[in-house]
Order: structure tokens, then C-alpha cells, then sequence
């Protein structure tokens, strides 16, 4: 198997874990529909996806990636739906829309300031890093209600479906990044992976409601 075989195998089957793994938000979202609440869950992960799926759609125009490109349009609706579904069930809709909105503006801003580029290779590197941040967030997010897991010890407010599949995939993503010789894939799927390790220990701290929560 040459380098080429490899990395359209290594794509594909990144691609096909993504796209599950943004199809676990349904979950999630199935949880929130039958208690018709949103409860303790954060819709940050979310918000922070939609942004993450935009930006990396637009990076793979740029560097012409199919595979990235097909990906995170798919991705960029999902979180969308998952959002609305938050907005519709949610008891405090002004901080979904506060989260979208400035999610939206920024990526109007970063659009915006990439069109206005001259030099391909200093867009790239501009668009890239702000890649790598907004998705180093999108991994983080969960973390936000880290606080409120230590406090009531349970895991129950974590997606955990949706925390497993990142690690899952971020290491698959972050192999890929090796195969293109691409930092800005490489850097945030190596924290990504690590992050998402680590909010999956918590899991283990806290067996019996993670496992609950986890067969929901």
C-alpha cells in the first residue's frame, strides 16, 4: 500500500467517524426532547461545533480537501439543527441566542478578514490558527460544566456520546494531519485527543451516574 492508498483510506474512514460522531448530538438532543428540558447540559459544545464545522469548511476550500470539505458541511447543519433543538426546549433562550449570534459575527469577522487577503500562504496561516483555537474549544467546551461534575459528582450535564466519539476521531483526524504534513490539523486533534481523554476519566470517577447517563 503506497502513501496515496493510504491516505484516501485514512480519509474516508475519518470522514465516516466524524460524521458519526457529529450524528451523536441526536442523542443528546433525543434526551432533551423526551424531558422536554434542556436540564443541567451545556448548548455550548454546540454553538462552539457550528462555529469549528463553518471555519474548517471554509480552511478546506482553501487547501482544495475534499474530504474536509464534505465533512464539515454536514457537520456545520447538524449543529445548526442541535442548536435550534437547545432554543426550542430551553427555559433560558436569551444565552442561546447570545452564544450564536457572537459565534456567527465571529465567523463573519474571520470570513471577512480572509477574503480581504492578499497572499495565499499568510491566509492560510491565519485561517489555520483560528481553526486550531475555535476547535480547541469545540474539545474543551464540555469542561465548562467541570465545576458542576466535581460539586454534585456525576457526569450527568457531559455528552459523554459526543466526548468519546472526539477522542475517537481526533486521533484519526490527527494521523491524517501527519499524512498532509498540516499543523493546524495535526496541533488541535493532539489536544483534542488529550482533552477529551481526560473528560473521559471523569467518567470513571463517577461510574454509576455516568453509566446511566450513557445508556439513556
Amino acid at each position: 500500500m503506497n502513501e496515496s492508498d493510504f491516505k484516501n483510506i485514512l480519509a474516508t474512514t475519518a470522514s465516516v467517524c466524524t460524521i458519526l460522531q457529529f450524528l451523536t448530538g441526536t442523542l443528546t438532543c433525543q434526551k432533551i426532547v423526551q424531558n422536554r428540558s434542556t436540564g443541567d447540559i451545556s448548548s455550548f459544545p454546540f454553538t462552539s461545533g457550528y462555529l469549528s464545522c463553518s471555519l474548517w469548511l471554509r480552511y478546506g476550500f482553501l487547501i482544495d480537501d475534499s474530504s474536509i470539505i464534505l465533512v464539515n458541511t454536514i457537520g456545520a447543519t447538524l449543529f445548526f439543527a442541535y442548536v435550534v433543538t437547545f432554543y426550542w426546549y430551553t427555559l433560558n433562550k436569551t444565552i442561546i441566542v447570545r452564544q450564536f449570534m457572537c459565534s456567527f459575527l465571529l465567523f463573519i469577522i474571520i470570513i471577512l478578514h480572509v477574503h480581504r487577503g492578499d497572499d495565499p500562504a499568510t491566509v492560510r496561516t491565519h485561517l489555520g490558527l483560528i481553526c486550531s483555537g475555535v476547535t480547541i474549544v469545540f474539545f474543551a467546551a464540555p469542561l465548562a460544566s467541570l465545576l458542576h461534575v466535581i460539586r454534585v459528582k456525576s457526569t450527568e450535564s457531559l455528552p459523554y456520546h459526543l466526548i468519546f466519539s472526539s477522542f475517537i476521531v481526533s486521533l484519526q483526524w490527527l494521523i491524517y494531519g501527519f499524512v498532509l504534513k498540516d499543523t493546524y490539523i495535526q496541533i488541535p486533534n493532539l489536544i483534542g485527543s488529550l482533552l477529551s481523554g481526560f473528560q473521559l476519566t471523569l467518567f470513571l470517577i463517577y461510574p454509576n451516574k455516568a453509566k446511566a447517563f450513557s445508556n439513556v
